[in-house]
C-alpha cells in the first residue's frame, strides 16, 4: 500500500474525480475545484443527481443490513469512496461486531481516510486495498484481502455506483464474472447503477457533452440485468435504488425519474 505521502503525490486537482465528485454531492468536504465544476455542471442539466448520490447511498446501507442479517460476516466493497456516515463496517458490524470488511477504490485521497474506514467494531477486521475493479485479479491476490476473508465462505460484494465507471469495451460482464467466481455458493452481490433511460434527449446531451472521454457509462434497465443474470435475484429484483426494501423508510419516496438508478441484490449459487 502507498504511504499517505505517495498517496497526495498522486491526486491531481485539476481533474475532476467520481469519489470526490460523489462526496460533493453527498455534503462532504473532501473535494476540489474541479470536483465542484464537474458535478455542478452535471446537476445543471440533471437537478436530480444529488438525489440519486443520497438514495443510493441509503440503499448501499439497507442493503448491507440486510446481507448482514441474513448471516453474511465478510464484506468486499468494491468503489467505496470517501468515507461518510454508515459506511459498509460501521452498518455490518452494527448486527456482528466480528464481521470483516475489506475495502477497495483507486482513488488516492480515498487512500489517505483509509484510517477512519480500518476503525473497526472490537472484534472485527477492515483492511484497505488501493485496486481499480478493471483488474479484478489484483484485488483478488491482494495479501490484505487473503489475510482478512475467508474466501471459502460466503462474501457480501459490493459495487455500488462503479459499474457505470466500466465502460463496455472494458469487459464489466468479465470483471463481475471474475470476482463472483471467487466466491462461495451463498454469497451476495450488491450493485447499483445509473441509467440515463428516463431522461429527455436534451437532458442527454448535455450530460453527454460533459462526459467527453466516455468514462460515465450509463445503462439501460435490461443491460444491467444482463450483467446480473447468473445470479438469483433478491426481491424485488431490479428495481430503484429508492425502492430497494423502504417499505420502513419515513416520508414519501421520489420516484424512479427523479433517482434515475437502479439497484438490485442477488444470491451466487
Amino acid at each position: 500500500m502507498d504511504t499517505t505521502d505517495d498517496a497526495l503525490a498522486r491526486i491531481d486537482t485539476t481533474v475532476a474525480h467520481p469519489a470526490r465528485r460523489y462526496n460533493y454531492w453527498l455534503g462532504g468536504k473532501d473535494h476540489f475545484a474541479a470536483d465542484r465544476a464537474s458535478g455542478d455542471a452535471i446537476a445543471a442539466a440533471m437537478p436530480g443527481v444529488k438525489l440519486m448520490a443520497l438514495e443510493n447511498r441509503a440503499f448501499m446501507g439497507r442493503a448491507v443490513r440486510y446481507l448482514a442479517e441474513q448471516g453474511i460476516r465478510q464484506f468486499l466493497d468494491i468503489g467505496t469512496g470517501i468515507p461518510a456516515p454508515n459506511n459498509t463496517h460501521e452498518v455490518a458490524q452494527d448486527v456482528d461486531p466480528s464481521t470483516r470488511v475489506v475495502y477497495v477504490d483507486n482513488d488516492p485521497i480515498v487512500l489517505t481516510h483509509a484510517r477512519a474506514l480500518l476503525t473497526s467494531a472490537p472484534g472485527g477486521t477492515n483492511a484497505y486495498i488501493d485496486a481499480d475493479v478493471r483488474e479484478p485479479a489484483s484485488i483478488l491476490s491482494h495479501p490484505d484481502l487473503t489475510a482478512t476473508l475467508d474466501l471459502s465462505e460466503p462474501v457480501g460484494l459490493l459495487l455500488v455506483a462503479v459499474l457505470h465507471f466500466v465502460r463496455e469495451d472494458e469487459h464489466p460482464q468479465e470483471i463481475i464474472d471474475a470476482l463472483t467466481d471467487a466466491l462461495a455458493p451463498g454469497s451476495f452481490v450488491v450493485a447499483s447503477h445509473a441509467t440515463w433511460e428516463y431522461l429527455p434527449e436534451e437532458t442527454i446531451a448535455k450530460l453527454t457533452a460533459n462526459n467527453p472521454d466516455g468514462r460515465f457509462q450509463p445503462r439501460t434497465g435490461t443491460r444491467f440485468a444482463e450483467l446480473l443474470s447468473k445470479f438469483d435475484l433478491v426481491e424485488p429484483g431490479i428495481t430503484s435504488v429508492a425502492y430497494w426494501h423502504a417499505d420502513d423508510v419515513p416520508g414519501p419516496r421520489p420516484s424512479a425519474e427523479d433517482v434515475a438508478c437502479y439497484g438490485a441484490v442477488a444470491r451466487i449459487s
